[in-house]
């Protein structure tokens, strides 16, 4: 199963803490900083596109987060003693079939709705197409923003969900607790100041859906897939002033943003589709078990307690 082939001997879950500490500590110490010196993120982040370009903000926004990546990976891989591949999938290999699938529906779904909204409401959008910054945009986006995304899902979905399962016991527990904090990241996102903090539901009920998806198919390709797809085809399709990621897209939406229930809309109708079309796709089944059952971890000649210790 994926949460427990992440056990071994070499297990303590003192090693998991320094990058997610490390990682929320930033995100804690820009909101306060927010907070305290009253920043108006919409109104910096135009400066700081005035000051450069487009390009360059999206380059500083999402560099780092590959960089998290890489040392994330490296982390596991060196410190913890575990293989990439037991940490994305329970799998024999990595299936990337799967990765393609979950990418190319919520491409397709997003390119849709984008039309759809811009064909029922074109006084909301304007063209934005610039060639040269667009196609330096492209090269950028496709090489970073899975890399951005890639690292979320490895460390929530993946190092979270494995290192917190064992440490419980439970299933549950680090598929709430990894949602939770998936929706918390976010809490400092232009969106947010914006809209508001209703906002933050919306990726709450975004990291249940990935962190169901995950556990019902013992492996994150699929939510691999469909977050590199969110944020990729997101950046080149559309844009807004006050959104985290701006960018010289294709179209850039104008409309006065809103936070109402229907911020929802995904997370109480759309996702519940796709996690039907998975589940008869890959014939998922004994969802009680997967979601909320109990760790059972192979016997050793040594035991660890409550927090992993040996």
């Amino acid at each position: 199963m994926y949460i427990e082939q992440a056990y071994s001997k070499k297990y303590d879950f003192i090693k998991y803490l320094p990058i997610p500490i490390l990682f929320f500590l930033l995100i804690l110490l820009n909101f306060v900083a927010i907070l305290l010196l009253d920043i108006d993120t919409e109104a910096l982040m135009k400066q700081q596109i005035e000051q450069s370009s487009e390009n360059a903000v999206f380059l500083q926004s999402v560099a780092p987060l590959a960089f998290f990546l890489v040392m994330l990976l490296v982390w596991v891989k060196f410190v913890n003693k575990q293989s990439i591949k037991s940490l994305t999938t329970a799998r024999k290999k990595v299936d990337w079939g799967r990765i393609f699938f979950s990418f190319g529906l919520w491409s397709l779904i997003t390119v849709a709705t984008t039309l759809l909204a811009y064909f029922s409401e074109p006084q909301n959008f304007e063209f934005n197409f610039q060639p040269v910054p667009f196609a330096i945009l492209f090269v950028m986006a496709i090489v970073l923003i899975p890399m951005q995304t890639s690292f979320e899902e490895y460390l929530f979905r993946g190092y979270l969900m494995q290192g917190l399962g064992i440490a419980t016991r439970s299933r549950l527990f680090p598929l709430v607790f990894t949602s939770l904090m998936f929706g918390l990241m976010h809490i400092a996102n232009p969106e947010v100041g914006k809209m508001g903090y209703l906002l933050l539901l919306y990726y709450v009920g975004t990291g249940f859906f990935l962190g169901i998806t995950t556990l019902m198919d013992d492996g994150m390709e699929l939510s691999l897939g469909f977050h590199a797809a969110n944020n990729l085809i997101g950046c080149l399709l559309v844009t807004q002033d006050y959104s985290a990621l701006q960018t010289p897209s294709i179209l850039k939406d104008i409309s006065e943003p809103s936070a109402g229930y229907d911020i929802l809309l995904p997370v109480v109708i759309i996702y519940p589709i796709l996690l039907f079309i998975f589940a008869k796709k890959y014939k998922w089944t004994n969802w009680k078990e997967k979601l909320t059952g109990k760790i059972v971890l192979p016997k050793q000649d040594v035991t660890i307690d409550a927090i992993g210790h040996e």
